[in-house]
């Protein structure tokens, strides 16, 4: 049995290249036609483009954190993260293929996201949704999009795995 068969390398390859180039192609638009804090309102009261720079993870967590701490830890989460689903990717089953789809799309965004550290040393986002002015959810990209359907789908898929323990005899 080959540990990565046609099916995986096709999925692996076709989706985190997809979900790569539309992440670094959509963030270059927003790097050549936005400064830094602009915002162009797309849907009045709903939704904007608008260019952030995030330096630290999603919602913004540990922005605040030391560079010292927060530049190399970015760095290193994503290069673990990628080689924790690689070894998960090795040992899907062949009927398992939306669960390849869910990692690839995890390993793109995680990928797209790393891609942003190392040339910036921070992630663009600009996809900016909101309720009026009194609620603004965090500003997000392609990269964190692809991170959290794979993830979403592996949370939901979890609930609804058959339950492969042996049951005990009464």
């Amino acid at each position: 049995m080959k540990l990565f068969p046609r099916w995986k390398t096709l999925t692996v390859l076709i989706i985190v290249t997809l979900v790569v180039v539309l992440d670094q192609w959509t963030k270059m638009l927003i790097l050549a036609r936005f400064q830094w804090g602009q915002s162009i309102t797309i849907v009045p009261a709903f939704f904007a483009l608008t260019y952030v720079r995030n330096m630290g993870a999603a919602f913004g967590i540990l922005h605040n954190a030391p560079a010292y701490f927060r530049d190399p830890f970015f760095i290193l989460i994503p290069i673990l993260a990628l080689v924790i689903i690689t070894a998960v990717l090795v040992k899907l089953k062949d009927n398992q293929k939306l669960t390849g789809v869910a990692l690839s799309s995890v390993m793109g965004g995680a990928l797209g996201n790393l891609i942003d550290r190392v040339r910036f040393g921070y992630v663009v986002d600009f996809l900016d949704f909101h309720w009026k002015e009194i609620y603004h959810w965090p500003a997000f990209n392609v990269a964190d999009s692809a991170i959290v359907i794979g993830v979403s789908y592996l949370f939901i898929q979890s609930f609804f795995q058959k339950n492969s323990a042996p049951q005990s005899a009464k």
